[in-house]
């Protein structure tokens, strides 16, 4: 019997138990970082630390320096090419409305013309018809002078 519980220990302990295999694995993790590459990766983080303060040190103040200079000078550009493009956009508005004044002046003049045209033409009418009427009443008139110089005895 206990070399049963023996032999059930060590599958037990086989199938169970990684701590063997996960110590051989941190093992082979340490040596391949710092026994074989012999701390390159300290050294390039050192030496990139040194680069990032060097850039910190010389090229920020020139570079903030610079920009300070040059800020200026494109904020005068900025706002000259706005105050153009602005006085552009009036001119164009101006003559979009003078064009649209313009359009409105002739359309006005055309109405004015179609008006007279039609005021003419109604005049005409109304003469003719006035003249018809006074022919008419000329006439009823001329035949009630005749009719009246019949029963007048004068």
């Amino acid at each position: 019997m206990e070399k049963i519980y023996k032999d059930v220990g060590d599958i037990q302990s086989r199938l169970l138990d990684h701590r063997p295999i996960t110590q051989s694995e941190v093992r082979y993790f340490v040596r391949e970082f710092e026994e074989k590459r012999g701390h390159r990766e300290g050294r390039l983080l050192e030496n990139i630390n040194k680069m990032v303060l060097e850039a910190n040190e010389q090229f920020l103040p020139k570079c903030a320096q610079g920009m300070q200079q040059h800020l200026g000078d494109i904020l005068t550009r900025l706002e000259a090419a706005n105050h153009m493009a602005h006085r552009v956009q009036q001119r164009e508005l101006r003559e979009h409305q003078s064009v649209q004044l313009q359009a409105s002046v002739e359309q006005g003049r055309a109405e004015w013309e179609e008006f007279v045209k039609q005021q003419q033409r109604l005049k005409e009418e109304v003469d003719e018809e006035h003249a018809k009427e006074v022919g008419r009443l000329s006439t009823q008139y001329g035949e009630m002078k005749k009719d009246l110089a019949r029963f007048s005895p004068f």
